[in-house]
């Protein structure tokens, strides 16, 4: 008995000894594909791939596409191929800059078209790695160049050999690169004086930007749309032959763009997928981006279209046995064997040589009907940075307000009014078919920000342990997600089948409400002060790119859908609980309490658990809105939240629950979707 109490008093108190969850690093675990998954429903995984990476990159829904204002000038003649010089608009005011590279003459029947993102080599576009320097004299002494040309230049010659081949190649700039200048250096870091809250205060890496699902990897990704939509605007270009390759961060981006856009019919990602290291810079990672999914999976998205991969000594020297397989066995499934490939080439340091080029010609010739094409490379003319430049007398560089942080607070604000132009609407529906839409697009990207679904009935078990006054003790253990949850509890003296969950209620139960089964579950690091990050100096630099949130949230869910986590395993456990205090008669109502951030918990619990799990949701916010974050790092802090509608859109997702909401301002899009769904008197608001 004594023994019993003095637990009791321990849980009350806090005192347990807390469980500690692994935090995933991009660098040091291992990311297999997601086997199962697709095995049981590939083109639904598939599908679920292309959402995560659309929500990661800020683009669930996609924004309206703004007129891309395109300017082509300056044609650089050579004697088989001309290259342009390319600007365009992805959102109003912010460049891409590139080259276009035509064959010449321009075939007769139209041509595939290519895109070439370059990853992270000296000076990206303008590489030019010198005649006499040591790595070209290396690279031509190890035979894997042939020309000094190719030496210099890996990317120069991948675009001058696929115009040969009778292409259109697109190059372009990642941010801070060669001609793109509007914003220096896309690992800056948190800028001062852009770190407010207010539309036009704030840029990339900010808490507001995160909380908009801002990032540089979304930008880059929604550059690389939209140049897609440019090279399918060039007179002859054949759209259903369109291909994507590039090597390190340009594998990255070719990975992401296959697996959001279905226009890429052929995708060839060098050096970059594997089950190991998945992309050091911020332009490669995303919040959200790799939970529950790695870079094999998000190759996979490919699928039944044909992918190519090469390897290197690098992270990727393992995937001949560590992801390939599981590649050629899904597509082999679907009956598309020949469709992937992959050279493994681990002689070799990091790269996009001419041994893995030609890998590439070969498969991009025979997947975009380039039959009577060479694959043999021949020597070029290497182009100067003065031939390449987009920026001339005729053109002038942008300068003053259109570079720096006026330009970056400028287009995160156009981003954001684009973002709420598709998402404000779905927050104040006017009929079930609206509601449907904000269900299908608003609640869809809370559910892929929970990153959890409601256990199966199998996989969770729960137990008390009963005491004296009724009071209880036990554990609720989610056996596939291998987590456990400690639960206190009253039971009462005649039960009525209502159990009320209250994640707020601390000290000493009151009373002993007649019929009602109350369960206070000890959500994950309870008393926690901060979201717990990888590594401490995250915490310290939070201005530095390197302890960018990113980087945590992207491989891990925040501390607060943890705690939803915690909450559907304890609701679907209800039952069980129950019959192990031995009340008979089974759950027949289930209320949930939350205040402050847990009303968040709750409501998204609510959202998830339905109506046939929840029928009552009690919240009290005090006042809680993502949108008063500051630091990423505070325990309510989930990246998109703002982007998708705050605390608001989560409650009137929960339509049609009973819903009661105390200390609060009648909340429109509360009772817009409350309405919609049919059920406006089941919201009441109290003092």
């Amino acid at each position: 008995m004594r023994l019993a109490l003095f637990s009791l008093m321990l849980f009350l108190g806090g005192v347990w000894a807390e469980e500690r969850r692994a935090m995933r690093e991009l660098y040091t675990d291992s990311f297999p594909m997601d086997v199962g998954a697709w095995e049981a429903d590939w083109e639904g995984k598939r599908e679920a791939v292309k959402s995560r990476v659309m929500l990661s990159a800020g683009l669930w829904p996609m924004p309206e596409k703004t007129p891309l204002k395109a300017v082509v000038h300056g044609r650089v003649e050579r004697e088989d191929y001309t290259i342009d010089r390319v600007f365009f608009e992805s959102f109003p005011g912010h460049f891409v800059t590139g080259n276009l590279y035509l064959p010449k003459p321009l075939p007769e029947k139209g041509m595939p078209g290519i895109l070439c993102p370059h990853g992270h080599w000296p000076k990206g576009r303008f590489m030019d790695a010198g005649a006499e320097s040591a790595g070209t004299k290396e690279q031509l002494h190890s035979g894997v160049e042939t020309f000094v040309s190719g030496a210099r230049s890996p990317l120069q010659a991948r675009c001058v050999h696929l115009a040969r081949m009778g292409c259109a190649v697109f190059h372009w700039d990642t941010l801070g690169n060669a001609d793109s200048i509007q914003i220096a250096d896309h690992r800056s870091g948190a800028q001062e004086g852009l770190k407010g809250s207010e539309a036009g205060r704030w840029g990339l890496y900010s808490a507001m930007a995160d909380l908009r699902l801002q990032t540089n990897f979304g930008l880059q990704t929604w550059n690389s749309v939209r140049a897609l939509d440019f090279l399918e605007s060039v007179k002859g270009v054949d759209k259903g032959r369109i291909g994507v390759t590039g090597a390190s961060g340009g594998a990255t981006q070719t990975m992401m763009l296959t697996a959001m856009d279905d226009r890429v019919k052929a995708a060839f990602p060098c050096v970059m997928v594997s089950t190991a290291m998945q992309g050091g810079c911020t332009c490669e990672n995303g919040h959200y981006l790799r939970v529950g999914q790695g870079n094999v999976d998000i190759a996979a998205a490919a699928a039944p279209r044909p992918l190519g991969m090469t390897t290197a000594d690098d992270w990727t020297v393992a995937f001949d046995t560590q992801g390939f397989p599981d590649l050629k066995a899904l597509y082999g499934r679907i009956g598309k064997p020949d469709n992937v490939q992959a050279l493994f080439a681990t002689q070799f340091k990091h790269n996009y040589n001419q041994v893995s080029r030609a890998e590439m010609y070969l498969f991009m010739k025979r997947h975009l009907g380039l039959e009577k094409a060479s694959v043999q490379e021949r020597d070029f003319v290497l182009s100067s940075e003065e031939e390449l430049t987009v920026w001339t007398g005729e053109h002038a560089a942008p300068a003053g307000d259109k570079v720096g942080k006026v330009h970056e607070a400028e287009l995160m604000k156009a981003w954001a009014d684009l973002s709420d132009a598709k998402i404000k609407p779905l927050l104040a529906p006017k009929d079930e078919n609206q509601l449907a839409e904000s269900v299908l697009v608003v609640g869809e990207a809370w559910r892929m920000m929970v990153g959890r679904e409601m256990p199966e009935e199998e996989a969770v078990t729960g137990v008390f342990l009963t005491y004296s006054g009724g009071l209880v003790v036990g554990e609720v253990r989610n056996q596939v997600a291998g987590e456990k949850v400690e639960v206190a509890g009253r039971v009462p003296r005649e039960w009525g089948g209502r159990v009320v969950v209250d994640l707020s209620a601390t000290g000493a139960f009151e009373g002993r409400e007649e019929e009602v089964m109350e369960v206070r579950p000890k959500l994950y690091l309870a008393g926690a002060k901060e979201n717990p990050c990888v590594k401490e100096e995250t915490k310290k630099e939070i201005d530095s790119w390197k302890a960018w949130s990113g980087y945590t949230y992207g491989y891990n869910s925040p501390l607060l859908m943890r705690r939803v986590h915690d909450v559907l395993a304890v609701l679907r456990a209800l039952p069980k609980l129950a019959e192990s205090a031995k009340l008979t008669g089974g759950v027949k109502e289930v209320v949930l309490r939350g205040e402050g951030e847990m009303a968040a918990v709750a409501g998204l619990a609510a959202m998830i658990a339905g109506p046939e799990v929840v029928q009552g949701l009690e919240v009290k916010p005090g006042g809680f809105r993502f949108a008063k974050l500051t630091s990423q790092w505070d325990t309510g802090f989930v990246p998109g939240a703002v982007k998708y509608g705050d605390l608001p859109a989560i409650l009137g997702l929960c339509a049609p629950i009973r819903l009661t909401v105390s200390g609060e301002e009648r909340m429109s899009e509360v009772e817009a979707m409350y309405g919609a769904a049919g059920a406006v008197n089941e919201v009441s608001w109290g003092r």
